[in-house]
């Protein structure tokens, strides 16, 4: 069977096939004795800057007549002067390209009436953090919020207290296929494709703004819907995504190829050169740690090389996600360029992966999904990817740090957003003759820490993500006891509503012991001892694991900092501190913990491919 959606006319004109035997759309505008005279008025206008045009027909395409950039400038200042300071902006040109369909998006917006291009969003509203959170809670899908198949929902959790926030549509295999046709309908039909670099830079400007101006209600949802202490989601979750898009918006007018001098045939020459072009659909799938953080590092960079694309948040952090889409209509980017699907990662994230018109995955999870969505990449249509994975990055503190300074970073490096953290300090190596000084002052410090309701401006701890995740980490300490490991403190759910688990400190962890080698995801600092300046055994345990993400050194001797961040096999090295991201810097692991960066220039090769073009003359 052969499913037609879409027919194109003769005209160049395409239609959806359902409409091809049926009457033109009858919400076209009956006209006014006065707007009919406005109509003749602009056809003048259009005659004029189109003076290769012998009639301006109600067919008559802007750009296919001759049209270039400035004309479209003009015609904007033109509808200015005629209609009495009536604003129209350049993306008006391009989405109304015939004179007809200009016509009639005119005297809309002369009416006042442009309301049928805007969305309908049924938000779920929530008094809180002295806010009126408005929240969506639909499918985002070429520019509007729907329902998914059969109108299916799940009910996302507050972590805090275990309630329902509310009810979120569970995208089904057909909402991806409707969310990848309209993504692929906007690279090679829509506007996107059609306005400048700059112009698409400009865009993305605008919704770093409007993300700035609705960061609190973005970071109250972040610590609502994840967990999240509202203090760190106001400075990086939410704070870091404003900067990726700023960054990202940065470099859409500056990518750019070469020319490549190449062997010549005499007597003629050649002229080589590269396009860096955008690759088509991207599908995005993001976990659960950093919801609104994750999605930016990814679909900025996307969205700056040209793409369109899909975004699957993780099932139980869906909030961020879709208050992200309502901004992206209210900045103004066009429809079907972004999609957002809430559901199931197996079935949702499994359709991305398989999808034919689906060029790319970017993805950000665990080592074992990762693996099967590069196999499936390979098997649907050998589609690029990316993965950002698991990790048990070492922290080795040497007996010639600074004491104090190391014990506030290494409880930064594994507390830091309770755990949930990919580059966390999975295992810290301490020098012997500091061990136990380092220990005691962990220990002071871990006592200090206040766990409660994340939105408590005070609170420096909040609850785990979601009950799943907590009794895992319940089990994890468990099996550290069993194996032999020192349970210093912690290692319980604390007893309170909600996922809280208590931050927890083990030491006399040896290099067999599955806390040493597996990753926790969660507040759990794992100690091993290394004997007085062993610097070559040490680096031999720490590199020891199939992940690579990060590590971190702490010591005042530049030269053995220099040479243990040469020998150490992670993707990110900190020296004399940890957690220092930035958006301008590349991040991405070695070995099983991925490939591929997410930030930085480097970001920006992932969602591109590169033609090569050679002219003989």
């Amino acid at each position: 069977m052969l499913l037609v959606k879409n027919i194109q006319l003769e005209d160049g004109k395409m239609i959806p096939a359902s409409k091809f035997f049926g009457r033109e759309d009858n919400d076209t505008l009956e006209l006014t004795e006065a707007e009919l005279v406005t109509r003749e008025a602009v056809r003048k206008a259009w005659k004029r800057i189109l003076p290769n045009v012998l009639e301006v027909e109600d067919s008559t395409d802007f750009f296919k007549s001759g049209a270039a950039s400035v004309d479209v400038v003009r015609l904007v200042e033109e509808m200015k002067e005629l209609c009495d300071g009536l604003e129209l902006e350049n993306e008006d040109i391009y989405m109304a390209t015939t004179f007809m369909d200009f016509i009639q998006l005119l005297v809309r917006k002369l009416r006042g009436d442009d309301r049928k291009s805007e969305c309908i969003i049924d938000y779920v509203e929530k008094a809180i953090n002295k806010l009126i959170l408005q929240m969506p809670h639909q499918l985002f899908i070429g520019g509007m919020f729907v329902d998914a198949e059969d109108a299916k929902t799940y009910g996302t959790i507050n972590p805090t207290d275990g309630s329902v926030i509310c009810q979120v549509s569970l995208a089904q295999i057909s909402d991806v296929d409707k969310a990848v046709a309209a993504a692929k309908d906007a690279f090679e039909n829509g506007l996107w494709g059609k306005i400048s670099a700059r112009d698409r830079g400009r865009l993305l400007y605008r919704l770093a703004d409007l993300m700035e101006q609705h960061q609190e209600e973005l970071a109250t949802i972040e610590a609502l819907d994840a967990g999240a202490t509202y203090t760190l989601a106001l400075k990086t979750h939410v704070g870091m995504s404003i900067q990726t898009f700023r960054y990202f918006a940065g470099w859409c007018d500056k990518i750019q190829g070469s020319t490549i001098p190449i062997n010549q045939a005499r007597p003629n020459r050649n002229l080589t050169l590269t396009r860096k072009e955008p690759i088509g659909v991207c599908g995005i799938i993001i976990p659960w740690n950093y919801p609104l953080m994750m999605l930016s590092w990814k679909t900025a960079a996307c969205l700056a090389a040209g793409n369109t694309v899909v975004i699957k948040p993780a099932q139980v952090t869906p909030l961020t996600a879709l208050k992200f889409a309502e901004l992206t209509l209210k900045a103004g980017i066009p429809k079907g360029v972004i999609n957002i699907l809430p559901g199931s990662g197996s079935l949702i994230g499994q359709r991305l992966s398989d999808h034919p018109d689906v060029r790319k995955i970017g993805f950000t999870g665990s080592t074992e999904v990762g693996k099967h969505i590069m196999k499936s990449c390979a098997l649907s249509n050998v589609k690029k990817v990316s993965l950002e994975l698991g990790g048990k990055s070492p922290l080795i503190i040497f007996a010639d740090c600074d004491l104090s300074k190391a014990v506030q970073m290494a409880m930064s490096s594994v507390f830091f957003n309770k755990g949930e953290n990919c580059i966390a300090a999975g295992r810290l190596f301490i020098e012997d003759s500091i061990h136990d000084q380092f220990l005691q002052k962990v220990v002071e410090e871990v006592s200090k820490m206040k766990i409660g309701n994340p939105l408590d401006r005070d609170t420096n701890h909040g609850p785990q993500n979601h009950q799943a995740h907590l009794q895992k980490l319940i089990e994890y300490c468990q099996r550290g006891v069993k194996e032999g490991a020192t349970l210093v403190c912690g290692g319980n759910q604390v007893p309170l509503p909600g996922f809280f688990f208590e931050p927890t400190v083990f030491t006399d962890v040896e290099d067999h012991m599955f806390i040493a080698k597996e990753e926790s995801f969660g507040p759990i600092m794992i100690i091993s001892r290394f004997a007085n300046g062993d610097v070559d055994t040490v680096l031999s345990r720490a590199n020891a694991t199939e992940f690579g993400l990060a590590s971190g050194i702490f010591t005042r001797d530049i030269s053995k900092a220099l040479y243990v961040s040469d020998k150490l096999e992670a993707g990110t090295v900190f020296i004399n501190t940890y957690n220092k991201t930035d958006v301008a810097a590349p991040f991405g692991g070695f070995k099983q913990s991925g490939f591929g960066k997410d930030l930085g220039e480097a970001a920006l090769n992932e969602y591109l491919r590169v033609k090569t073009i050679t002219v003989e003359y």
